[in-house]
């Protein structure tokens, strides 16, 4: 497909990790291609572990799989999260059993488990999760990426090159893309790290009710300038 036609969502929770969010994002969009970053809300930020924040372009629970010729899953413990994201799972799903592409590094070899998509499937993962995606029924090898159908994965952050440069390959031979014939989306801010506000992430009970192990996720904004 011509990579000007082409939508890609690039997931993102809290912990991510930063190289493996952002170095596809600005690849992609280098070539062309439409990016959204799909978050579990676009009213506050995802953290990464180094305590940078992203804004999401779209929430998960709105992000039509019908409209994406790709899914990106960044690692870093994100992946803990997103599984547990019910919308994310099922977006990773759909675009796969579509047909379409699913791109994983790192820790998210847990979404290609969670969304039941590796059985069968030759992959690779940071070797700490192997475990689980051989139990998930995946044939793991320790490759820097692997391409498998609909299907590339990626071990580490040292890999990205190459991961990217499959991507980029897989949609360059798909077939005419989601944009196809589409007028130009109108210009709006793209999703940015806004890395002149540091954050972090502090843990809390749940409101509403007595102390419980139950704890909730609130993003915390440092000042600017503050480390």
């Amino acid at each position: 497909m011509n990579l000007a036609e082409a939508r890609v969502a690039v997931l993102a929770h809290h912990d991510f990790q930063e190289l493996e969010l952002w170095y596809p994002v600005l690849r992609l969009r280098e070539e062309g291609v439409e990016v959204v970053v799909v978050g579990p809300s676009t009213q506050a930020a995802s953290v990464s572990k180094q305590g940078h924040p992203v804004y999401a372009d779209l929430a998960s629970a709105d992000a039509d799989p019908a409209a994406f010729d790709a899914v990106v899953v960044p690692g870093g413990l994100a992946p803990e999260r997103m599984r547990n994201d019910k919308a994310m799972v099922a977006l990773v799903r759909a675009v796969h059993d579509r047909g379409d592409l699913v791109a994983t590094v790192c820790h998210a070899g847990w979404m290609l488990a969670s969304a039941d998509i590796a059985k069968g499937r030759k992959v690779t993962c940071v070797h700490v999760i192997k475990d689980d995606v051989i139990n998930a029924g995946g044939h793991y090898v320790n490759e820097p990426v692997v391409r498998d159908g609909n299907i590339i994965s990626a071990r580490l952050p040292n890999d990205l090159p190459a991961f990217c440069r499959e991507i980029v390959a897989y949609l360059k031979e798909a077939p005419g893309g989601r944009n196809a014939g589409r007028e130009a989306p109108q210009a709006r801010p793209r999703s940015t790290a806004a890395f002149q506000v540091p954050a972090h992430l502090e843990l809390g009970p749940a409101p509403g009710g007595p102390a419980s192990a139950n704890y909730s996720i609130k993003v915390v904004h440092e000042e600017p300038g503050r480390a």
